[in-house]
């Protein structure tokens, strides 16, 4: 995502649908935490974002599916919506927010924790995670450049971290279903899915669930308690 001062582009952006803390919050305009990740400021904006999204969105989704990936993708968003949104509400300048970034920074935590939840099908597991948190990291910096909103990259890789371990989990390395095995088969039936796949799987589903929760809350419980009379 990205910050915008040019007013003639922010006013136009602001029509369409852009992230700006006052509307979502005090006017209640809060389809804009999702209308916001599908505009850019411009053809450069639009054409990074889309590149990244190549390269990261087409192997997670020949992998898990469109149906995954999108719901996904439209998740971590919203994460990084309210990370901006939050970060917005420290400042008194209403600056706007555009940018697929978050959702782009969702799938890249997404990444990682699909390749922890399932570590025991993957061959070179050290090297496949040293790249990525490379990965991560350099993209990570890009987000300390001026007038690009990291607050929205963190929220969005967060959100998407947690719910990679909910949306991606795979069966463990050795699985077979129990119909595909031979009737005179008398070894021992590997489950589905190993133990610490559950703990993580539930531990991230609490956490988001808390997190989206202390999010909104943050947003629309402050303004809730100052109409009480």
């Amino acid at each position: 995502m990205k910050n915008l001062d040019l007013i003639a582009t922010a006013c136009s952006l602001k029509k369409l649908g852009a992230l700006e803390r006052q509307l979502v919050v005090e006017e209640g305009e809060g389809w804009r935490l999702l209308s916001c990740m599908w505009l850019h400021a411009g053809v450069v904006h639009l054409l990074a974002n889309m590149l990244s999204l190549l390269f990261i969105g087409i192997r997670l989704e020949q992998e898990f599916g469109f149906i995954r990936i999108g719901l996904l993708y439209v998740l971590a968003g919203l994460g990084g919506s309210l990370g901006s949104t939050m970060h917005l509400m420290r400042t008194s300048s209403p600056t706007i927010s555009v940018g697929a970034s978050g959702a782009l920074f969702g799938l890249l935590g997404a990444m990682l924790s699909e390749l922890l939840i399932n570590w025991t099908i993957y061959v070179n597991k050290c090297t496949a995670l040293l790249i990525l948190i490379v990965v991560i990291a350099l993209n990570m910096a890009v987000g300390f450049l001026p007038k690009v909103d990291n607050s929205a990259h963190i929220g969005g890789f967060l959100a998407g971290f947690f719910l990679g371990f909910v949306i991606l989990v795979r069966p463990q390395y050795g699985y077979i279903r129990r119909k595909h095995l031979p009737s005179t088969y008398e070894g021992k039936h590997k489950p589905r899915h190993k133990g610490y796949q559950y703990v993580l799987g539930i531990s991230a589903l609490v956490i988001l669930i808390l997190g989206y929760t202390y999010g909104f809350g943050k947003l629309y419980g402050l303004k809730a308690l100052k109409n009480l009379p």
